[in-house]
């Protein structure tokens, strides 16, 4: 068949067409490549920054003559073992999504920030409201965030703290802007007042904090950890009758081994802050306060003992307010700030630890 002048347009119209085809698909990968590195460029430039902070404690003040009352103790007994002088019990109809709420509350009129625009919500307590729902969507709920994500963190003592490195992760990420995290509990309603040895301990009160999306945060460091297999140590029970193959009390209250307790929570925090002091690159004599989860002021003045931290530069919220686990950190760094302790460009080391057994801490810049 003889090779014609149509044959011969047909056959360069093809290669025009292939050659435009390898072009545009060499140019969708470079677009596709320049796509990838601005996201990446954006989720590595934008940190996470604590802007503002909350808290509230229910009305009820209980002291320490409350218990005299029922079991065999007394004032001096308590505060010797434990500092502890008064704690918060919520009302009986106030739980801990009112709590979150209310210190949600505190923080905008203590620090005029609008919550509108929140994405994300993060509960961390150990006392819900229900299993299911969580409480963070009950929060997302009575706050009026549309546009918010929900989620509960079971983190016991540590969970306020996990609750910020999650905030930071999601502003890493670059898939949020502006997160809540609460550190929230009514342990009050979960407590065997039978056991004298921890029925004198637990208080009630929630402490939120706002993380936003910044060109430039102040959250230096992070860590975590588990010991799982000491899960027997601290606990509240549900459904299960064992944990780890040992036999538990399944009355759905608090129970510990509190020697087991107290000498994890010496050794393990003590050690996790000298971790903290060295990936923020701040020793850890140079950080202008330690705050960490108010268990027991015998626990924090082990703490400043072994670690040598001075018990001047520490902030608890053990002796107003008892053992709130979850909002005990907040309740603390809050109280600072009331008596003009904690400024402006401060380093504070937090580190929360219990339940699990696990621990979560941070360093921040405050302000």
């Amino acid at each position: 068949m003889p090779f014609s002048k149509a044959n011969a347009k047909v056959l360069l119209a093809g290669r025009i067409f292939q050659t435009g085809v390898q072009i545009l698909w060499k140019t969708g990968k470079i677009l596709n490549r320049l796509l990838f590195l601005c996201a990446n460029e954006q989720s590595t430039t934008m940190q996470a920054k604590i802007t503002a902070l909350g808290t509230y404690v229910p009305e009820r003040i209980v002291d320490n003559h409350y218990f005299e009352t029922f079991i065999d103790t007394n004032d001096e007994w308590i505060v010797s073992r434990t500092g502890i002088r008064t704690r918060r019990y919520a009302a009986e109809h106030e739980y801990t999504s009112h709590l979150c709420v209310a210190a949600a509350k505190n923080m905008v009129e203590e620090n005029l920030v609008v919550l509108d625009d929140v994405d994300f919500v993060l509960v961390a307590t150990v006392t819900p409201d229900q299993t299911m729902p969580s409480v963070a969507t009950q929060v997302q709920d009575k706050l009026g965030l549309t546009h918010a994500g929900a989620l509960d963190i079971s983190a016991a003592c540590a969970g306020f703290a996990y609750g910020i490195i999650l905030a930071q992760g999601l502003i890493a990420a670059g898939t949020h802007r502006k997160v809540l995290v609460f550190g929230a509990e009514t342990l009050s309603k979960f407590t065997n007042f039978e056991d004298r040895t921890s029925c004198i301990l637990f208080g009630d009160g929630a402490g939120a904090v706002l993380v936003e999306a910044a060109a430039e945060g102040n959250i230096r460091a992070v860590v975590s950890g588990s010991q799982g297999d000491s899960g027997k140590d601290l606990y509240m029970s549900n459904l299960r009758k064992q944990i780890n193959g040992v036999d538990i009390i399944t009355d759905n209250k608090i129970h510990q081994n509190g020697r087991a307790v107290f000498k994890w929570a010496v050794n393990t925090v003590s050690s996790q802050m000298s971790v903290l002091a060295e990936r923020s690159g701040i020793a850890l004599e140079d950080m202008d306060w330690f705050i960490p989860h108010s268990a027991n002021m015998r626990i924090i003045e082990a703490l400043c003992t072994q670690t040598g931290f001075p018990i001047e530069k520490t902030l608890e919220s053990i002796s107003l307010y008892g053992n709130t686990s979850s909002a005990s950190i907040p309740l603390a760094l809050h109280r600072g700030i009331r008596e003009g302790k904690v400024k402006k460009g401060d380093r504070l080391l937090l580190i929360g630890f219990g339940g699990g057994l696990v621990y979560a801490g941070l360093v921040v810049e405050w302000g």
